[in-house]
């Protein structure tokens, strides 16, 4: 008898960048399956039924085949344990609510050791995916019991609480589909899209352009209906009151109906609808005093009709959704709580996470106990069979209705914004008819809220979902704006922190705001301001983050790709010097010449097809990865006859080489002589080669001939010293 339960997880990586399995993160796990590399799945006595049973999902997967039960069917021809587990630990985290499809699974030259890499969305997540996966596997193989309901509950915790929430995601799906990158500042929804000086920020449904004191404004709803009613946004009429008898006079003096909501309330917390008695006006006022920061209330004309949502975003109303009244019907035997629970809190779009649109009605709030006592009942209530009980008047937003809003209703709604001063906003509105203009059945605007929800535009109960996220970065970012700088990455050993701060030195020279993480340290504008080695993710990121950088330079390494990925999605410009090193990362099975040119071929992957690849002509390797850039290429060469300078530059390609001490840039027949090597300090043109490699990043970043001049004649290779 084999011991299947010996899956041994060796060791576990985050990749955060740019790596050798893909452009995105991902978590890399080295697995020893032990015995079990003599036992392919169809070697295994029920494992297909048993995964197949707990996994139904599975049959998605299409693998290496291409085809929907692609997985299925190597699993039924014959495949190995790790293999089996990456598409154990992808499924399972789709069913946890984080969708994810990449994965792969590669053998080592040590026997049974494997390195399997899956895509996840947030590290926390990935890894408990990894555990739960495993332990589901060795379950799978020994024919013992595993809860996979447990599981996955226990996954979709962890996935609530450590992921974004599903309106940022869908955002950030949205940014991401224009090729906008992004970076998530904090543990909640703050992220950030775009790099450096061209960056933008959201918080959920706000963004760098909401304005504090337009929220001020939405968050007191008295000052905001004189705002609106001033502009001739319709809204109802209504007073300030501080005691619940100046409340039953105003309520006289507009007219029975009333509502009640607190002045410095939102989102319809503490609102209280088609008052009519003294009493429970009273009490609607005790609830709004409550929920509100203040004693002041606000009394209104109760408006009839349905209440309506509408989503601004920028100058236009990009979705809306109406609500719905809320009824339970009595069977003579069950409480209110009781029918609550089986007609409404068991409707598939309620939940108490954002994933759902709609929330669990909970009866024991005081705005339905209100409702219920006005019908001479309370919670505890039992109502007679077929005894019609109304728990929510309004509320309940989630029905699209955007395809039939009336352009003045739009309109209204997208002036209330402006008129608020909010760039996002969620404007709620009660008509009857949303198809007519509000002046035509007394409908009015109720409420301007800031950081509105998206959720029931993007997950309608009924109708189209809304691509809110599409809309919101299109505001952020105009149709030719990536929210994207020049990023140049440098990768080799051969000189790569002199290259990049030279590059560094030679853009600033432009006028650009430029910083720099190499070997030596972070660098800004020429000034260091960490010394030591910043060749890592967490320095790039800060370089990324900076919202004065204009041009950002990365140096790398085999060894950052392989235990961190490269600090940058795309670059402009990707140099890469030589290939050497494999003795530095043997421990990662990367042992052969095609192993190391499959790790530093990250830094020409991702070359944007607007940028260019600046080759080391004289390292075959390296020139082989020419074929492999998006964008254009430059060769540099200390000798000017070398053959692929030479015959890159017959093509009318662009070279960089040395000419009797000279550095030259040519394209195809045309040459631009450049700085002597004498006029260079002595300190920096003893590495020609990377000076090569500079001027020609340089160029490829249109950096003036002459400006490449200055900067040559005025370097110091010797490391800068902070000041501080």
């Amino acid at each position: 008898m084999i011991k299947k339960q010996d899956i041994t997880v060796l060791r576990v990586t985050h990749l955060r960048g740019p790596n050798i399995w893909t452009y995105r993160p991902v978590i890399e796990a080295w697995l020893d399956i032990g015995e079990l590399e003599d036992y392919p799945s169809n070697t295994l006595p029920g494992l297909y039924e048993r995964l197949t049973a707990w996994l139904p999902g599975l049959i998605e997967h299409r693998c290496g085949v291409g085809e929907r039960g692609g997985f299925l069917e190597r699993l039924r021809d014959g495949t190995w344990a790790g293999h089996i587990l990456e598409h154990v630990v992808l499924e399972l985290q789709n069913l946890a609510g984080m969708k994810t499809g990449f994965g792969k699974t590669r053998s080592t030259p040590e026997r049974g050791i494997y390195k399997m890499a899956f895509r996840t969305r947030e590290e926390n997540a990935g890894r408990a995916a990894l555990e739960a996966g495993r332990a589901l596997l060795l379950a799978a193989i020994n024919d013992t019991p595993f809860d996979v309901k447990a599981a996955v509950t226990a996954l979709t915790d962890v996935v609530d609480r450590r992921c974004l929430g599903p309106s940022t995601g869908h955002i950030v799906d949205a940014a991401t589909e224009r090729r906008i990158p992004s970076i998530r500042l904090t543990e909640g929804n703050l992220v950030q899209f775009g790099h450096g000086a061209a960056q933008r920020r959201i918080w959920t449904a706000e963004t760098d352009r909401t304005s504090a004191i337009g929220e001020g404004i939405a968050s007191d709803k008295d000052l905001t209906k004189s705002l609106l009613k001033s502009c001739g946004v319709p809204v109802p009429e209504g007073s300030v009151v501080r005691s619940a008898a100046q409340a039953w006079e105003e309520a006289q003096d507009i007219g029975l109906p009333v509502a009640i909501k607190p002045c410095d309330g939102n989102h319809g917390r503490g609102v209280s609808l088609n008052l009519m008695t003294e009493l429970d006006v009273a009490e609607a006022y005790r609830i709004a005093s409550e929920e509100g920061d203040s004693d002041t209330v606000l009394v209104e004309r109760f408006v009839p009709g349905n209440e309506h949502r509408l989503l601004v975003v920028g100058r236009q109303v990009v979705a809306a959704a109406r609500g719905e009244s809320l009824w339970v019907t009595g069977d003579g035997e069950s409480t209110v709580i009781e029918l609550c629970d089986s007609q409404i809190n068991t409707d598939p779009r309620r939940g108490p996470t954002e994933e759902f649109p709609l929330n669990p009605v909970k009866v024991q709030d005081d705005e339905i106990v209100l409702d219920l006592k006005r019908q001479g009942l309370s919670p505890e209530s039992v109502p007679q069979r077929g005894q019609k009980v109304l728990i929510q008047l309004n509320g309940n937003v989630a029905d699209d209705v955007t395809d039939i809003v009336h352009p003045d209703v739009a309109y209204q709604a997208a002036l209330a914004a402006r008129v608020v001063g909010l760039d996002i906003a969620g404007i709620d509105l009660v008509c009857e008819d949303i198809t007519r203009p509000l002046a035509e059945q007394r409908g009015a605007i109720i409420e301007v809220n800031s950081s509105p929800g998206l959720l029931a535009h993007i997950k309608p109960a009924t109708g189209t979902p809304r691509n809110v996220g599409k809309a919101i970065v299109e505001h952020l970012f105009a149709p030719d704006e990536t929210g994207r700088i020049p990023v140049v990455g440098v990768t080799g050993t051969l000189g790569t922190s002199l290259i990049a701060r030279l590059v560094g030195c030679l853009v600033h020279l432009t006028g650009k705001h430029v910083g720099v993480v190499n070997g030596e340290g972070l660098y800004l504008d020429q000034r260091q301001v960490k010394a030591g080695d910043c060749m890592n993710f967490e320095a790039g990121q800060r370089l990324l983050m900076n919202r004065t950088v204009q041009t950002a330079v990365f140096e790398s390494n085999a060894k950052m790709i392989l235990t961190e990925g490269l600090a940058y999605d795309r670059c402009t410009v990707g140099v890469v010097t030589d290939m050497r090193g494999i003795e530095e990362v043997a421990e990662y099975y990367i042992t052969s010449e095609d192993a190391m040119a499959n790790v530093i071929r990250g830094q020409v992957d991702v070359i944007l097809p607007e940028g260019a690849a600046v080759l080391n002509a004289a390292d075959p390797a390296v020139v082989e990865l020419a074929d492999l850039c998006d964008g254009s290429v430059i060769f540099y060469a200390c000798d000017e006859h070398n053959e692929v300078v030479a015959s890159h530059r017959a093509d009318g390609g662009r070279v960089a080489f040395l000419r009797e001490e000279q550095l030259v840039l040519a394209e195809g027949a045309a040459e631009t002589p450049l700085l002597a090597l004498d006029k260079i300090k002595p300190a920096t043109r003893k590495h020609p080669e990377s000076l090569l490699a500079a001027v020609a990043a340089a160029w490829a970043l249109e950096v003036p001939a002459d400006l490449i001049c200055a900067g040559l004649r005025n370097f110091d290779a010797s490391p800068k010293k902070t000041t501080h």
